[in-house]
């Protein structure tokens, strides 16, 4: 995913950039308000991350301004201020969620997750597939309402997958977002993929081999 990163704290934006980009997204951080405004102009991105404290203009500007130029853009809040005032306005301005500092960054990450479901349809972090149901926030899955024992990998794997269902995603962005180290042989992979599938059993999606390419996540409806 592609994550704008509006921070002005050195410590925290290098946090949350090391942990978005450990995760496998592409970031931007800028760190004042005219820079963010600039920069949500530059293509596309998945989910902004918008401190409200910032030189410049504040974030209760850039928003405003994100909104009124058309950007449904998903945003993600994180302030200090932590009155219900500021929360509601926050909300009316077009904020998608918030975070009060200090967070923890696996909280952060999970709302990102739930947040960048939005543009295909989805307004939860409760996804279900058929007999499929995936918590991201909770990261745990169940398949006719039994929970899956999936460890830290194979979640992660059934969730990028499923974020990309009916398309293939290459080996490639599957090692580097899976090990996000460079000396694992794409046997590592395989075994992750083939243990995946076991666990799923009798579940509506499918985990296919694109021979050469990568895996795709297919439903029973599509095949």
């Amino acid at each position: 995913m592609r994550i704008l990163l509006v921070e002005d704290n050195a410590d925290l934006g290098d946090a949350v950039e090391s942990k978005l980009r450990l995760a496998g997204h592409s970031v931007e951080w800028v760190r004042d308000g005219d820079a963010a405004i600039s920069w949500s102009r530059h293509g596309t991105w998945d989910a902004i991350v918008l401190d409200i404290m910032l030189p410049g203009k504040d974030g209760f500007a850039v928003l405003r301004s994100l909104r009124a130029s058309g950007q449904d853009t998903p945003v993600l809040v994180v302030t200090a201020r932590a009155e219900i005032e500021d929360k509601v306005d926050m909300l009316d301005l077009g904020a998608d969620d918030y975070l009060v500092k200090p967070f923890d960054l696996r909280e952060l990450e999970a709302r990102l997750r739930a947040l960048m479901r939005r543009p295909a349809g989805q307004s939860s972090s409760a996804v279900q597939y058929g007999n499929l149901a995936i918590d991201l926030a909770g990261r745990t899955a169940t398949v006719d309402g039994v929970l899956l024992d999936l460890g830290r990998r194979e979640f992660g794997l059934l969730e990028v997958l499923l974020a990309h269902i009916g398309q293939t995603v290459a080996k490639e962005r599957l090692m580097t977002q899976m090990f996000q180290v460079e000396d694992v042989s794409t046997n590592a992979l395989e075994l992750l993929v083939s243990r995946l599938r076991k666990k799923l059993g009798d579940c509506s999606i499918d985990i296919v081999t694109v021979r050469g390419v990568g895996y795709q996540a297919r439903s029973h409806e599509t095949l």
